[in-house]
């Protein structure tokens, strides 16, 4: 996705004010049964673009319709409006929620979150309350956050794909932080850190790249280690890196998708495989997210669709195994998650 910066008051205009709420943390969890969704299904996480808000959504409803029936909605959070977060001028900042993953982190659970727009964020789950927040140019997608992680020692970091670049900022200082290394990474998409190897990694357009964290947290540094080639779906294309997140059901195993195919990638072997269930329904072109639930073995999906707003939106949340799908009427869903705090 690359937001246009000449659509932005078309944009801001159409999406009203901003809201900030949050339930009771046992009703965010509350998971699936009826209307055929498998017992123990986890809520769904979603970046919800057309009225920029991120939405965590009841599985046990196969239509989501906020407007009709506002009970769908676990979690909402939006940061316009809110005093916590004024100074990151969330009116353009937050444009094209882009991110959104739910991390614990020192016995508390956060989402963050990115816009293409500048914002930067780790928001408290349920709430609301700022850890850390940043606006790389906000008003404009120059940079484009598109990807945001936390590390052990509470420092945050953030890929701009429009900017080429992998931050780490120095978030374990405050709320406002400031301090960051970089790194180029040309494409920079998607992040994750891997626990077992205590390294970061980063999916840009053509490789995945494995980053050492060093220095202090107060002062942290960033160096290239290694990096692996993505298969190439057209020849004489780039790859097009998009999604990185960990495999729930295999660990180790992380969730890799491209312009053109899903694949898990083997850290051990170096390599990129399609040899996971229901490969044949997930892999395909444009997915923009993916994830799975080890309880019920489902793996979610979100793949744009033509007529909406925008040509990466969606109104369709895509499970597999077994194939079924939600629906958010009048969405603009650019990504989705299971309610999985990792």
């Amino acid at each position: 996705m690359s937001a246009m910066p000449s659509r932005r008051a078309v944009v801001l205009g159409a999406a009203g004010a901003g809201i900030g709420a949050a339930l009771p943390a046992t009703r965010a969890y509350a998971t699936g049964g009826g209307d055929g969704v498998p017992v123990g299904t986890p809520p769904v996480l979603l970046t919800e673009q057309a009225t920029r808000r991120l939405l965590v959504l009841d599985p046990r409803r196969r239509v989501w319709d906020p407007e009709a029936d506002p009970s769908v909605v676990r979690w909402a959070f939006s940061p316009v409006g809110d005093p916590r977060y004024e100074d990151l001028l969330p009116d353009v900042s937050w444009v094209y929620p882009c991110e959104a993953k739910v991390r614990l982190h020192r016995r508390r659970t956060y989402v963050l979150t990115t816009a293409s727009f500048g914002f930067v964020a780790v928001v408290e789950h349920p709430t609301g309350r700022r850890y850390w927040g940043t606006a790389i140019g906000p008003g404009d997608d120059l940079f484009n956050p598109h990807s945001a992680e936390i590390l052990p020692d509470g420092n945050v970091a953030v890929a701009c794909s429009t900017g080429a670049r992998v931050r780490l900022y120095a978030a374990s200082q405050g709320p406002r932080a400031t301090r960051f290394a970089e790194a180029e990474l040309k494409g920079a998409h998607a992040l994750h850190w891997d626990r077992a190897r205590q390294v970061l990694r980063a999916l840009g357009d053509d490789e995945l790249v494995t980053y050492a964290v060093g220095g202090t947290a107060a002062r942290p540094t960033l160096e290239r280690k290694d990096a692996v080639g993505l298969p190439v779906g057209t020849p004489g294309k780039t790859p097009g890196g998009h999604d990185l997140f960990p495999v729930a059901g295999r660990r180790g195993r992380l969730w890799v998708t491209t312009n053109a195919a899903v694949f898990q990638y083997e850290p051990k072997g170096r390599v990129f495989v399609q040899d996971f269930a229901g490969a044949a329904e997930i892999s395909r072109k444009s997915v923009k997210a993916v994830g799975d639930d080890p309880r019920t073995g489902q793996v979610l999906t979100t793949v744009p669709e033509p007529g909406l707003g925008e040509t990466w939106w969606t109104t369709t949340v895509s499970v597999h195994r077994p194939e079924s799908a939600y629906k958010l009427v009048d969405g603009g869903i650019y990504k989705a998650r299971w309610w999985l705090p990792y």
